[in-house]
């Protein structure tokens, strides 16, 4: 790869400017047996939820990570924060280990880690890595003219990915999503709509999904968490031309607004992370977007499961979260198909969970009691 390519392709992902339903058998009876559920119980919606852009907060962000019963070799790789934008500065990272440490970059997506290599006979490898960020809430002006993107960027952000296939059933579900829009924003709108529509907040789900949307509408089992809803929009926006990201992070603090599923709900932010998207709109640039966290609340906020999202609880929510949102979340990256370095297991179709191998062996990412690792964030007020 060359020079320029590079630094290319690490401006692309670090740098961002201001901002018909399925037709399966399985998922109209899936959706039939959860709204024959009882109503949902009425509920006091917060008296807004409108992120807009402020003053920015600092954290302290640390992810410790031991590794249990090491033999053979052992390594670990951390995400560490890697973009820098109007709504978030990657600032300094710091470690403490009994391992060899070093920061590395992964060559396409400009995503940074720490990977970490121990000595074979080490009983209790451990690696403590303390990240300082600065966030803030983002929204976009509608009536504003983004910067201007070139169009090798916008292009390799509508190229498809492993988990990410912009044809067959994707193209098409998302054709017939858009039909009638014409501006990249009733398509971006129509789409986002689609998936608040015909998805669903499924908690049974591992970690934050694996994230196959190609596998979600061919079995028409569209229930998932982040990794997966939020995927499913970038997709089908892809496969229409336009330009899409996934955004994958970790929560760190309350939400502002008082939605309890909106942020992070304890010192431990092991279960916290979280995947947000971004789309460029003509005329606008890349702006923000969250559909999982519609459903997050329709699902999860009031004591019964919500089925529409102009409940009163949810409609806010609903119209913020396309084109805006809340500075208390993090980003790590916007990679895909990641191979780690020095890795003997496969590579991630995303990196928002730390790695760890021992004895050429992966760790199971999604159960963080038996790979213990640990995330906490700590604000620095001023």
């Amino acid at each position: 790869m060359t020079t320029d390519r590079r630094s290319f392709l690490r401006r692309a992902a670090t740098s961002v400017a201001a901002t018909g339903a399925v037709s399966s058998s399985l998922f109209h009876t899936a959706r039939a047996l959860a709204q024959s559920a009882p109503a949902a119980a009425p509920a006091t919606a917060p008296t807004v939820f409108n992120p807009q852009p402020g003053e920015w907060r600092t954290f302290d962000v640390t992810t410790r990570v031991d590794i249990a019963d090491a033999k053979g070799l052992t390594q670990a790789w951390l995400p560490v924060p890697s973009v820098d934008s109007t709504w978030q500065k990657s600032l300094t990272h710091d470690f403490t280990s009994n391992g060899k440490g070093s920061f590395v970059e992964d060559g396409r997506y400009g995503a940074r880690m720490l990977h970490v290599v121990f000595n074979e006979g080490e009983k209790a490898p451990f690696v403590e890595l303390t990240s300082r960020v600065q966030t803030r809430s983002r929204a976009v002006d509608w009536a504003a003219k983004g910067a201007a993107e070139d169009a090798a960027t916008l292009k390799f952000w509508t190229e498809p990915t492993k988990l990410l296939p912009t044809d067959g059933i994707v193209r098409e579900t998302a054709q017939k999503a858009i039909k009638g829009a014409r501006s990249d924003r009733e398509k971006a709108q129509a789409i986002y709509d689609w998936v608040v529509t015909n998805t669903y907040r499924e908690p049974k789900t591992r970690g934050c999904g694996p994230g196959d949307i190609k596998a979600m509408l061919e079995t028409g089992n569209l229930g998932g968490k982040c990794a997966d809803l939020n995927a499913l929009f970038v997709g089908l926006c892809r496969s229409v031309g336009l330009p899409a990201r996934d955004v994958y992070g970790v929560r760190l603090a309350p939400s502002a607004f008082g939605y309890k599923q909106l942020g992070a709900g304890s010192a431990s932010l092991k279960g916290a992370q979280h995947c947000r998207a971004e789309v460029h709109l003509a005329g606008l640039g890349w702006v923000a977007m969250d559909p999982a966290d519609v459903t997050k609340v329709m699902r999860h906020e009031a004591p019964e499961w919500i089925k529409s999202a102009q409940h009163p609880l949810v409609a806010p929510v609903n119209q913020a979260l396309f084109g805006s949102w809340e500075g208390n979340w993090m980003a790590w990256n916007m990679a895909h198909d990641l191979k780690l370095p020095g890795a003997k297991g496969p590579e991630l179709g995303f990196f928002m969970y730390p790695a760890a191998e021992t004895g050429g062996e992966r760790l199971d990412s999604y159960e963080p009691d038996a790979f213990k690792y640990q995330i906490s964030a700590r604000e620095i007020k001023a």
